[in-house]
């Protein structure tokens, strides 16, 4: 068996990227060999394979949800925007240019090709291969270069499921406005509809499903509810109402819940970071953007950003630099974590992303940051805490720490702490330690639960992925088309067809 299936979205944020998980979750669960593949992805968040490779940090949730190892196959291309207008593009998990829109479509014939041969070896080594478009197949205006939608169904011959998201409202319309839009060689492709999020009685949706069918000819494969709480990784900055209207997830064990405010820079990247924050009992975690949003915070994050210059100019801008300062001149702590480590320095020199050169940081930290022409793409081990820390570095700046004392790769002064590993407050221990000693700086009875896991939390949500699948969705349909392919002799829908 080499079967295949692309899942697409009527919009972005619809739910492609965890119902691509959560199909994954459920044929692992039948035993099948399975992995996740997106040709192309546009996110600031990303994740660095064992063997160094960047790729998208939803690739390798998707892949954790498959049992698989992540590698660069699974996300052949991934672009992730700048502050001028730019992407960085990453290639087969190695930044390659750095390009403007116009200057993307034309290497798209390339990396179409390589799309199609990192997926004709993942089918070559697994059973199936779930694929996940991006934005809409409709994008009628890129279609002709289109390398993750339709270019990519069409070019592999794969079935199409359109997600549609119902709490947005519009559903039906979006569906087939989907399907009308596209050719016919396209429409071919299109298999049917999965109905997500939605809340309440799935009886009500009976009309409209049979009314789509009628109009679409393609039949609805699942009506799947809204979830909660699920705080998966996140792919863009659409996800980020999600990510962090989270409060904490249980009472604390001591008297006292520990705020946490993370400064929302612009270019935010890797905000994945916060997830084991805000997962752990008693810790409320907070967007901040205003320097108001900081005056009551125990701890305040600095996180990941794909521009740190300009976002540190921003955050002049908003007030947020002394704000930021004066928490720290109080003796409250403050963590950075890669470029809100790099903006804690006393200097930055950046010739590569910014091209502005050398620029003063806050200066909160005994740090002086140059950007190396080479990314640092890295799976380091170290110990803090007396806790073994697993982490990993995506980073341009290169740190040389001039005082203060060791943390991680960082370092640690009065209360401000940096570093630019990724990933380290999932290490369970470390982040007990950590928050413990937040704890005590500012004077919180706060006791961090003793059995919280990060990493059973997560299994667990890609459980209930696997289980709103296996519950919600035909998956004898599913079967059919994964083994089958698109169903043949489907009508041509065009517009205006309900009419």
């Amino acid at each position: 068996m080499s079967g295949a299936l692309l899942v697409a979205g009527t919009t972005s944020d619809a739910g492609k990227s965890v119902v691509t998980a959560g199909i994954c979750r459920w044929l692992k669960r039948q035993g099948v060999k399975v992995a996740p593949f997106k040709a192309q992805n546009m996110s600031l968040n990303s994740f660095v394979t064992l063997d160094g490779a960047e790729i998208g940090r939803a690739q390798a949730m998707q892949a954790a949800a498959a049992g698989a190892l992540p590698e660069a196959a699974m996300n052949p291309v991934l672009l992730k925007p700048g502050g001028d207008g730019r992407s960085q593009v990453v290639v087969l998990g190695k930044p390659v240019a750095e390009v403007g829109a116009l200057d993307y479509r034309d290497r798209k014939p390339a990396l179409l090709r390589i799309a199609l041969d990192c997926l004709a070896d993942l089918r070559s080594r697994h059973d199936v291969v779930i694929c996940e478009g991006a934005g809409s197949p409709a994008e009628i205006n890129l279609r002709d270069r289109d390398i993750a939608n339709m270019g990519l169904a069409v070019a592999a011959d794969l079935p199409v499921v359109v997600v549609g998201d119902i709490d947005r409202g519009g559903v039906f319309a979006s569906m087939f406005g989907t399907l009308a839009l596209l050719s016919a060689e396209d429409q071919a492709h299109i298999a049917g509809w999965l109905v997500n999020k939605f809340r309440g009685d799935a009886r009500l949706l009976q009309p409209g499903l049979d009314m789509l069918l009628q109009v679409t000819h393609r039949p609805a494969l699942g009506v799947l509810p809204m979830l909660s709480g699920l705080w998966l990784d996140a792919e863009d900055s659409l996800d980020l109402a999600g990510v962090m209207a989270r409060g904490t997830s249980g009472p604390p064990a001591g008297s006292d819940v520990l705020r946490v405010s993370v400064v929302r820079v612009p270019r935010l990247s890797n905000f994945t970071d916060i997830d084991a924050l805000a997962q752990e009992p008693g810790v409320l975690v907070r967007w901040a953007t205003r320097p108001e949003e900081l005056a009551d915070a125990d701890l305040v994050v600095l996180p990941g950003t794909r521009a740190t210059v300009a976002d540190l100019a921003w955050l002049r801008d908003q007030g947020l630099d002394r704000a930021v300062a004066e928490h720290a001149a109080r003796g409250l702590p403050v963590l950075g974590v890669c470029g809100g480590y790099q903006m804690l320095a006393r200097t930055i020199d950046d010739p590569v992303e910014s091209k502005r050169g050398e620029v003063d940081g806050l200066g909160l930290l005994p740090v002086r940051i140059a950007f190396a022409q080479e990314k640092t793409l890295a799976r380091p081990v170290g110990e803090g805490y007396g806790e073994v820390v697993h982490g990993y570095e995506i980073h341009h700046g290169v740190a040389t720490v001039e005082g203060g004392e060791p943390w991680l790769d960082g370092c640690h002064a009065g209360s401000v702490w940096g570093t630019t590993w990724h990933g380290a407050l999932e290490n369970d221990g470390f982040r007990r330690a950590f928050l413990r000693e937040v704890a005590a700086v500012t004077g919180r009875d706060f006791v961090p639960a003793p059995d919280t896991c990060f990493a059973a939390a997560r299994e667990e949500r890609l459980d209930r992925l696997g289980d709103l699948i296996a519950e919600h969705a035909d998956t004898d349909a599913l079967w059919r088309l994964i083994e089958g392919g698109a169903p043949q002799g489907l009508p041509f829908v065009p517009p205006g067809a309900p009419s």
